[in-house]
């Protein structure tokens, strides 16, 4: 059955041959390649994305599900990078709450370990000063227990406080996808850009394959390519060098009652003194990250090793060594591959800078690198990068990158205000209908996770979802975060895909089948 949608639409006007011209043509479907979609529009161009996978399906969905300023940046001496991700966060932050939310941190003083307290606080001290607050604070070992219940304090002096804020990174780009497509802008999810095309030399768009068999050629003066780890493949067609450098971050997650946590620690694992987070997100703890390089396919999703795993684990295990874990606790993982611009030389992975770059290859922008928290810009950079070939751009007054709800947190849910916040940080103005025709049961939460079915219903009704995993890994992070990949909602799912998707019982069987392959190779543990 093939829903009328604006995706399905959009394509159907392409193969009548409409919709073929473009001023921009953004390829990559992540939170750059959102952020550039956000900006060309608000600047008055006819924009297009095309993501070969799902949107966020990359690194945008595999991040450590931080909107910070980096505090290792700093203690590197690269300031530049972390004043405007700190000045990025706290537009966040404001812009955007329920989604991106301030949480504390406390940086685990180990006995004999660098950074000591003196060293930390003034980093600290310049860290708020560039995000122009003051909240840091030593505290002492009780404050540590009373925090993090079971933490092995025998061989810490205590933790430097601070703040940063944590954000659903794949929510994050949906949202910016929503403000963009609301004001004209237009995305399409699982359509591959198969090649360039070129004329007099000069890059005029792009060959895209639709999925269904057919190429379809689209026009336009810019095309930007935001493929992140994947832009060397792009850019090879005009330029042979190399200058992405794939690192993998993996993370474990754990049940919460494991673990029960509100803040997060931060510990320098005993091996190569990295520091390893351990934190809470949506009803469970994690634990990561790492920072390797990863020679697999970049097509094939990434994974976690088991030799990351162990090396997850012996960092928790040293820090909480009164109630252990093991491979048998971990409900699911993660790995994602990020963008590093690549330094001369083999240097350690974790010493690569993460600032972003342009090129442009005969009319080719290629943006690569950066935070997930400094996408704005990025996104801004590329269009400077792109000015000369387009037009003069719209006029505009308001350059926040979400618009604020038309209603409070309050009136959406009375009850539990909080939850009625996350809504609005979700979903914006949208949480209102949303709300709206869902019964009460579909707005219960799911586990110990505060999705709920209703939730599920919308991004099958409105947000381009194509397969079971878009809904269980991306538009929500039930499959992450319930056990089993969340089998336990199965025959709820089957209900709503089979009502809002149009799939019948072979194709609810193939999707599952589908999804739970992608969860056993890609989101669980190796054994």
């Amino acid at each position: 059955m093939d829903k009328t949608t604006p995706r399905n639409t959009l394509l159907a006007e392409m193969r009548e041959g409409k919709s073929l011209q473009w001023d921009i043509i953004i390829i990559g479907g992540g939170i750059t390649g959102a952020g550039v979609l956000r900006e060309a529009v608000r600047r008055g161009y006819r924009a297009l994305l095309i993501e070969q996978q799902d949107f966020s399906w990359g690194t945008s969905s595999r991040s450590s599900k931080m909107v910070h300023g980096g505090l290792r940046y700093l203690a590197s001496g690269d300031i530049k990078l972390t004043k405007h991700s700190l000045q990025e966060r706290e537009r966040l932050l404001q812009e955007a709450p329920g989604l991106v939310d301030r949480i504390a941190f406390y940086f685990a003083l180990g006995k004999g370990n660098f950074p000591g307290r003196f060293a930390l606080t003034v980093i600290l001290t310049i860290y708020d000063f560039l995000a122009r607050i003051r909240d840091h604070r030593y505290c002492n070992n009780s404050v540590l227990k009373t925090r993090f219940p079971g933490v092995d304090t025998s061989n810490l002096k205590g933790a430097c406080y601070y703040t940063d804020a944590m954000v659903d990174d794949s929510r994050l780009v949906l949202r910016v996808l929503q403000e963009s497509i609301a004001e004209g802008g237009q995305a399409l999810n699982y359509c591959k850009v198969s090649k360039l095309l070129i004329e007099d030399n000069k890059v005029a768009g792009v060959t895209m394959d639709s999925g269904q068999g057919e190429s379809i050629d689209l026009r336009a003066p810019v095309v930007i390519n935001a493929t992140g780890a994947w832009a060397d493949r792009l850019r090879k067609e005009l330029n042979p060098e190399t200058r992405v450098r794939p690192l993998r971050g993996s993370h474990l997650i754990i049940p919460r009652h494991l673990c029960p946590l509100v803040d997060v620690l931060t510990t320098l694992h005993p091996q190569d003194k990295r520091g390893v987070y351990v934190y809470p997100w949506e009803g469970t703890t994690v634990i990561g990250t790492t920072d390797l390089d990863h020679d697999e396919d970049l097509d094939i999703e990434a994974s976690i090793s088991e030799s990351e795993i162990q090396y997850l684990i012996e960092a928790y295990n040293t820090v909480f060594s009164k109630a252990p874990i093991s491979n048998k606790d971990i409900i699911s993982t993660w790995a994602g591959v990020r963008p590093v611009i690549g330094s001369e030389g083999a240097r350690d992975p974790s010493k690569e800078r993460r600032d972003h770059a342009t090129w442009s290859d005969n009319g080719l922008i290629t943006v690569s690198g950066g935070k997930l928290t400094t996408f704005r810009l990025i996104a801004l950079d590329a269009l400077e990068a792109a000015q000369s070939k387009l037009p003069p751009a719209k006029i505009f007054a308001d350059d926040r990158v979400f618009t604020a709800p038309d209603t409070s947190a309050e009136s959406l849910s009375p009850a539990n205000p909080q939850w009625g916040q996350r809504m609005l940080g979700r979903y914006g103005s949208a949480a209102k209908t949303l709300l709206a025709d869902a019964s009460e049961t579909k707005r219960q939460p799911i586990g110990d996770t505060e999705f709920c079915l209703a939730e599920c219903r919308w991004a099958a009704r409105h947000e381009s979802v194509q397969h079971l995993d878009d809904l269980l890994l991306r538009r929500t992070r039930l499959g992450m975060c319930l056990a089993n990949g969340g089998e336990e909602i199965f025959p709820a799912l089957e209900d709503i895909c089979r009502a809002e998707l149009g799939w019948n019982t072979q194709q609810w069987q193939d999707e599952l089948k589908r999804y739970q392959d992608i969860w056993q190779r890609f989101y669980y543990s190796p054994q």
